[in-house]
């Protein structure tokens, strides 16, 4: 069983930067898939950032891309995401996910169901 541990989330002005981290417990953390979702108030929960467990590919939301970078250290059994260039589109709470299996597929387009562990969520908003 793994638990995840979402943090840093808080009030930020746009154009400001923020760090989010994702501390996972009780599993092989250099096996995991792990992703960053969010949601934002009256719409669906969306993918954001994820990484294979084998480290060799990130992948970003294109409505992110270049303005955020997701970063995994193995020894501190932490996701980590620099999210810079905020804007209120950002606001929502965001979510860590992860799974002990691999996929082959396209981070973007694994379902949120085939997460098995998911984290409690931190808030984000943005003030414009």
């Amino acid at each position: 069983q793994v638990q995840l541990v979402e943090s840093g989330g808080g009030l930020v002005e746009a154009g400001g930067s923020r760090t989010l981290s994702c501390t996972a417990s009780g599993g092989t953390f250099s096996s995991l898939t792990m992703g960053w979702f969010r949601q934002a108030p009256g719409k669906a929960r969306e993918f954001v950032a994820g990484i294979k467990w084998s480290g060799a590919r990130i992948s970003y939301a294109d409505s992110v891309k270049g303005r955020f970078t997701l970063s995994k250290n193995d020894a501190e059994t932490t996701v980590y995401l620099q999210m810079n260039s905020l804007n209120p589109d950002d606001t929502a709470v965001y979510y860590c996910a992860a799974d002990s299996r691999y996929t082959s597929e396209t981070m973007a387009l694994v379902p949120l169901n085939w997460y098995k562990y998911w984290g409690q969520g931190t808030r984000v908003t943005v003030s414009s």
